[in-house]
């Protein structure tokens, strides 16, 4: 990718109200740390490179934070701290499936307890446990009270306390309880009707006489939340949020 290396003296245009006042740009290999941000955009950082200043811009998603700070290249997330105070972005997004941009944390389509994480346009799909929802606001898992719009799981949004079956399951089915669904399974014998939505006598319209056999190993026991597995999905070596993020070796792209 090209470069771009410009004088030791740089002025930019600054968007400050109406007034469109000039401001200078701190030339990086005037500094310590030889690395700066961008006057205008909060997206873009100088660096001296080679006695020079050069641009870059931050991986799509991420806003310059300060060397050695933030994910990865001195970039963090832009709703870590007040970044983009009086600046705005100079990148806009790219988004790919589930990714709003390429970088970032971002909520579930359809469910309250699960959102991504996007790492170069790639989304892992994580879990809130525990009985934790997704907050959209925090960026976080949190308490049910303080997610707006999400107080019952999508599987229990017509009775907070009934139940649903469960696929094609003829002894299983889902107990919604105060809007979240715990697996059950119907005594020996007796099979899931998906009309009364009941453990009954067979034969039903869909399940004859059943066999029940103990649960199998990696199988949910009765009454276990199935929203809470002993472990999140998550990539190898990145934390559970709110902790956030493990820095991960990868360069900063230049700017084109």
């Amino acid at each position: 990718m090209s470069q771009q290396i410009l004088p030791l003296v740089l002025v930019l245009l600054a968007a400050q109200g109406s007034l469109g006042q000039k401001q200078q740009q701190e030339d990086p290999c005037q500094t310590k740390s030889r690395v700066v941000g961008d006057a205008e955009y909060c997206d873009r950082y100088w660096e001296c490179v080679n006695g020079r200043p050069e641009l870059f811009d931050c991986p799509n998603g991420l806003v310059f934070a300060g060397k050695h700070r933030g994910v990865t290249e001195g970039c963090d997330y832009p709703w870590r701290a007040n970044y983009c105070d009086s600046k705005r972005q100079a990148n806009p997004p790219i988004p790919t499936e589930h990714c709003d941009w390429l970088y970032g944390i971002f909520g579930h389509e359809t469910s309250c307890t699960r959102y991504w994480t996007c790492w170069n346009g790639t989304a892992t799909e994580q879990l809130c446990i525990g009985g934790l929802l997704y907050n959209e606001r925090a960026r976080s898992c949190d308490w049910p009270e303080n997610v707006e719009g999400c107080q019952k799981h999508p599987l229990c949004n017509d009775d907070a306390n009934g139940n649903v079956p469960l696929g094609k399951s003829c002894n299983r089915y889902w107990q919604c309880q105060g809007g979240y669904p715990r697996l059950q399974r119907c005594p020996a014998m007796l099979v899931f009707d998906r009309r009364s939505l009941r453990c009954v006598v067979p034969p039903t319209e869909d399940c004859d006489v059943p066999t029940t056999p103990p649960p199998t190993e990696g199988e949910l026991p009765d009454g276990r939340n199935e929203q809470e597995p002993e472990e999140e999905n998550l990539p190898p070596g990145v934390p559970p949020l709110p902790s956030g993020a493990l820095p991960i070796p990868l360069r900063a792209r230049p700017r084109n």
